[in-house]
């Protein structure tokens, strides 16, 4: 747990504002071993202080430049910088560590500020709020067309996030939603298939009272098979 560089009490999980002193810490960019900031201002708005932002370059393969607010310490990132400066940063992780990554779920306030929605530093268009990583617990602000924003304290979580595997655990779920999506598509050309062979299409719920009952259309191969019956016995 990151703590506060005054008094070194543990900071909040979703803040950067140390609860004890009332010091503000920047402590996001301590993963980034070294930053510089530019003298000129950008001309990028931070949404939350309504001030210019900063231009830091991160150094990192060269130059690379995002935006920081000097009030609230806000980020700026363009359209995929965050996930190269996350990939950049923290590397070398192979496991998932499910109980770390319940553990570091940030214990949201939602207070007055954090439930606004903000607009986009570069367009002022109102920018959407969706789950970092789908899993990360992180809330970030994003434009579809110019990039993300992140509050104060939220890219150290998102650090964490990726040091306890979270972004593996959020491949293994793609994979996983990817191949139950194969298999619904498979079970339904079967059923397209079963159709097409018993020479006419039957509802799902066709009434086959021969056999003395309703016949559900569930198992492509079992109906193809009755129909097949059916057909042969009432020529």
């Amino acid at each position: 747990m990151a703590q506060c560089n005054n008094c070194s009490a543990p900071l909040p999980l979703d803040s950067i504002q140390c609860d004890y002193c009332g010091s503000r810490n920047d402590t996001d960019l301590k993963g980034v071993h070294y930053y510089t900031t530019h003298e000129i201002e950008s001309e990028r708005i931070c949404p939350r202080c309504t001030i210019k932002l900063r231009t830091i370059n991160l150094n990192i393969h060269g130059r690379f430049l995002i935006e920081r607010c000097d009030e609230c310490l806000g980020l700026f990132f363009d359209p995929n910088e965050l996930e190269a400066l996350l990939e950049a940063t923290v590397s070398n992780v192979f496991t998932i560590n499910r109980s770390q990554l319940d553990a570091s779920k940030p214990q949201w306030t939602h207070n007055e500020q954090s439930a606004f929605y903000i607009k986009c530093p570069v367009c002022s268009k109102i920018m959407n709020r969706v789950n970092f990583g789908t899993n990360s617990g992180v809330i970030v602000d994003r434009c579809k067309d110019h990039g993300v924003w992140l509050d104060g304290g939220e890219l150290r979580h998102l650090f964490e996030w990726m040091k306890a595997g979270g972004k593996l655990l959020q491949q293994e779920r793609d994979e996983q939603r990817r191949r139950e999506e194969v298999r619904e598509q498979e079970r339904e050309n079967r059923k397209q298939q079963a159709q097409t062979a018993s020479g006419g299409v039957y509802p799902d719920d066709a009434d086959f009272s021969l056999f003395g009952g309703p016949l559900k259309n569930a198992d492509p191969d079992l109906f193809d098979m009755v129909t097949k019956a059916i057909r042969f016995f009432t020529k």
